[in-house]
């Protein structure tokens, strides 16, 4: 681990827009909601999620769409998914490490420029007739590997591009581009899809994370403290022990600590229960396969709406209790959906549903960032990312149980028990409602 401590960079709000902007566009900046996009090193970030953002939307489908092609088993639909998890299980302690001791900017462009190749390689083999199962294997394992490494450093970088007092509004525009591009990509790679074939679709892909890259190499070089002489001579002695250290400050810093835990509840607890929508689609609300679609819609549009929200509100809320309260309040309407049988309000639940999902989710991590010192950023943001991981068993869980209670039981128990651990925490642990 670095003896010395890292320089904080992060620009002043005196770093304004460049003067080429026009009048209009200045005063666009200089709204609330887009705050953090007057600091140049964020803008070009944020360029670059919106291309990786729509890429990995548009692979959502077209994966799926292809494995089922070659195979028509859904089970391999579901394994094909599943593999991904398991470089961010293995690797996350890694990739949190390294960006802690190695170029951010570097490791985002290397996994940007290995996201491109590996879609352009999909491409290639489709366009020729040559592609086989196991190769959207290989390139799924392979794309969760550099995703799992770019992850921590493009977090580390976001909060690094913008001071302290920006952060929330920062983390509320890129989860404002994730909600757009997870109803944008799936869309534009269907309209692919059916006109051209897949084949189509990873090219754009590819393009995509070509576009992103260009906007990465236009980043500043990073100014950090690097490796001591120790840390090079000892490289995988220190390497190891800076993943423990980071391990160590996550679960002794209580403001960390608390949120790790409170994602970790609503990863296991909550959201899994979109993996039954399908059973509330087909046999609750008989809307079928497109009812289920305008479900999830609702879903996204609650949650671009509450992106804009937390982008506009910034740090003027009491993020621990909007976190405790996001979350229990989660909890409560997957109980009302459950027991819904009227379609309507069903798709009014979802967008509430997705109005909490991205508050508590999006304050959580502003949290974490905050709280983090930039040596140990790049760690904590990897375990924030390992909770996806819990929601993959919660998903399994889910599942297991719905097969012996019914569905709707299971989403109410678990859902429910999220809620109830919100309130033990709220009452046990006061420092967690005092959290700013």
């Amino acid at each position: 681990m670095p003896t010395e401590k890292s320089r904080d960079t992060r620009p002043q709000p005196s770093d304004a827009p460049a003067p080429g902007h026009t009048a209009p566009l200045q005063a666009l900046l200089n709204s609330r909601a887009l705050a953090a996009l007057q600091h140049r090193e964020f803008r070009l970030l944020w360029y670059g999620t919106i291309f990786t953002s729509m890429a990995t939307w548009m692979d959502s489908i077209a994966r799926g769409w292809l494995m089922y092609e070659l195979t028509h088993s859904s089970f391999q639909l579901g394994l094909v998914r599943g593999v991904q998890a398991v470089p961010t299980l293995l690797l996350s302690p890694i990739a949190g490490s390294a960006a802690d001791l190695y170029s951010r900017k570097a490791q985002i462009i290397v996994a940007q420029i290995i996201d491109g190749i590996l879609y352009a390689w999909v491409a290639t083999m489709i366009f020729t007739g040559d592609i086989q199962p196991w190769m959207i294997y290989v390139t799924s394992i392979g794309l969760a590997t550099v995703q799992t490494f770019q992850l921590p450093s493009r977090a580390s970088m976001v909060s690094e591009s913008v001071p302290p007092s920006y952060l929330t509004n920062a983390l509320g525009l890129n989860a404002v581009v994730f909600n757009s591009a997870r109803s944008a990509g799936p869309a534009l790679a269907g309209v692919l899809i059916a006109a051209f074939g897949t084949g189509a679709s990873y090219s754009v892909q590819a393009i995509f994370y070509l576009l992103a890259t260009v906007w990465t190499l236009m980043l500043r070089a990073e100014n950090r403290a690097a490796p001591s002489a120790e840390s090079l001579a000892h490289g995988g002695e220190s390497f190891w022990q800076n993943i423990v250290e980071g391990w160590k400050f996550s679960w002794r810093n209580d403001e960390v600590r608390i949120s790790m835990l409170i994602v970790s509840i609503s990863m296991f607890l909550l959201i899994p229960f979109t993996t039954l929508l399908p059973v509330y689609a087909r046999d609750i609300l008989h809307v079928g396969a497109s009812g289920q679609g305008v479900l999830l819609t609702s879903m996204g549009i609650g949650a671009l709406f509450s992106s804009v929200l937390v982008a506009s509100l910034g740090d003027r809320m009491a993020r621990g209790l909007f976190m405790l309260g996001g979350v229990a309040l989660y909890g409560i309407l997957v109980v009302i959906f459950s027991a819904s049988t009227w379609y309507p309000l069903s798709i009014a639940t979802m967008f509430f549903i997705g109005l909490c999902h991205v508050t508590s989710h999006a304050l959580i991590q502003t949290v974490i960032q905050s709280y983090s010192p930039p040596e140990f950023r790049g760690r904590t943001m990897a375990i924030f990312h390992m909770t996806q991981v819990i929601l993959v068993i919660g998903a399994m869980f889910i599942g297991g149980l719905a097969s012996v209670i019914g569905a709707r039981w299971a989403a109410t128990s678990m859902s429910l028990a999220g809620t109830a651990a919100m309130i033990v925490i709220y009452a046990l642990m006061p420092q967690a409602r005092k959290i700013q």
